[in-house]
């Protein structure tokens, strides 16, 4: 009897222990966009206070007045939606038929092809900057959506991600769509691509997150602030000797509303997307 109440008592103790770091984790999460909010109602005076001051005086709407007419909005929220599906949906084309390739097929150069891929993505992003900026200079299409879309046109992840996908998928699916009379496309787009369902959905949702938060190419290859996306047109409120945080959180916040909006619409895509990329 004593042994069950002390195992009783221990499991207790534990769940208050586990909601405990949890909570504490929480807040350790939650903490940077409440002061973001706050930091958005304040002053420049109170926001460079120290010891800072958590709460506002007052809750004046003035540092978002100052953000929208600091910025052209309409432009940027623009810019960055059309940005994000273009590249959302090249990442999904070409990495679905590349990875059903290199999982599924045979030919010359397979393996040297894969490895490429590889070394892509072992390589940072940045180094591939200015060979990617000469190349859309030449094609006259900077200051353009071409030129924010052109880097996500081929995603090596994708294409990794999408070829581990498919090489789960049993090869006796294809052959009996092949024996069913399918050709080698229509085996492809009938069959094997619907069973990759919730690898697209994770392949959306990082596509997604990746290049809405790109700021570095966006600032490269777009000098017109009314091209710019909505990470690069903040960067510009930024200034070289001092900034306006209250009027940058603003803008920041402004700027966190299309993503907030769709994760609140697409919530169980984004859980089952994310479940699913380690579900295998």
């Amino acid at each position: 009897m004593k042994s069950t109440a002390s195992l009783e008592r221990s499991r207790r103790t534990s769940t208050i222990l586990t909601y405990v770091a949890l909570i504490f984790g929480a807040v350790i999460m939650v903490f940077p966009f409440v002061w973001m909010i706050l930091t958005s109602f304040k002053t420049v005076e109170e926001s460079m206070m120290v010891p800072p001051i958590i709460f506002p005086t007052s809750l004046s709407p003035a540092n978002f007045i100052k953000a929208v007419t600091s910025l052209p909005f309409t432009n940027l929220y623009l810019n960055t939606i059309l940005m994000v599906l273009f590249r959302v949906l090249f990442a999904i084309l070409f990495s679905s038929m590349a990875g059903y390739a290199f999982a599924k097929l045979n030919f010359r150069g397979k393996n040297i092809l894969f490895g490429i891929v590889l070394l892509q993505m072992s390589l940072p992003s940045q180094i591939f900057i200015i060979p990617q900026y000469q190349m859309v200079a030449k094609l006259g299409m900077a200051n353009t959506i071409f030129a924010l879309v052109f880097p996500g046109l081929v995603s090596a992840f994708g294409v990794f991600f999408l070829r581990q996908t498919y090489m789960g998928i049993p090869t006796e699916i294809g052959e009996a769509a092949y024996l069913d009379g399918c050709n080698q496309w229509q085996t492809f787009y009938k069959v094997m691509f619907p069973l990759t369902g919730t690898s697209v959905a994770a392949l959306t949702i990082f596509t997604a997150v990746f290049a809405y938060g790109d700021l570095m190419w966006p600032l490269v290859v777009n000098s017109d602030l009314n091209m710019m996306t909505l990470s690069s047109g903040l960067a510009t409120l930024r200034g070289q000797f001092s900034t306006d945080f209250p009027t940058l959180m603003a803008g920041s916040l402004l700027a966190m509303l299309p993503m907030i909006v769709l994760y609140l619409i697409f919530q169980r895509q984004f859980v089952e997307g994310i479940a699913g990329t380690g579900g295998k």
